[in-house]
């Protein structure tokens, strides 16, 4: 199963949109959380929202993640040890206030079990390649998921 995510602030039809062309082709099933944009689905399972518990357990049966480059997504993949492909929200097509996403995306390629779609283009061969097996078992380190789970709960606004 492939999990697109693209947060609860902003939609970001594009990636939706582009995921939504692409599902036929994917073995298996696709389940989006679309948040608040506007492009509805017709190949893939969507929802606007889902529940803490019910993003986690969504995760943990991903082979892959496909998400929006928001650093929460990217710990929770990285927690749980999911290969992750990122493409930016770009606010040249008023996806977003600003390119912060880009630079996130700059700062972390290449690293262990996160691949990069710059655009929709690159979003196919990027899929083939985080599902051909990324080993991210570095990220899954003891002292990583202690990492991990601090971040989350501090940007969650919870304890740790």
């Amino acid at each position: 199963m492939i999990l697109v995510t693209v947060g609860m602030q902003l939609g970001f039809d594009r990636l939706i949109a582009a995921m939504d062309a692409l599902a036929p082709e994917l073995e298996g099933p696709v389940i989006a959380q679309t948040g608040k944009g506007t492009y509805r689905p017709r190949h893939m399972e969507a929802r606007e929202k889902l529940a803490p518990a019910e993003f986690e357990t969504l995760v943990e049966r991903a082979s892959l993640i496909v998400a929006h480059a928001g650093i929460g997504t990217v710990v929770t993949a990285a927690r749980h040890a999911k290969p992750i492909v990122l493409m930016p929200r770009r606010a040249s097509l008023g996806e977003h206030r600003n390119d912060h996403q880009l630079a996130t995306v700059r700062k972390l390629a290449g690293r262990p079990g996160i691949l990069v779609a710059k655009d929709e283009s690159e979003l196919r061969a990027r899929i083939a390649e985080g599902l051909t097996g990324h080993d991210c078992s570095r990220l899954a380190s003891p002292t990583a998921v202690q990492l991990h789970a601090a971040l989350a709960a501090f940007i969650e606004n919870r304890q740790p």
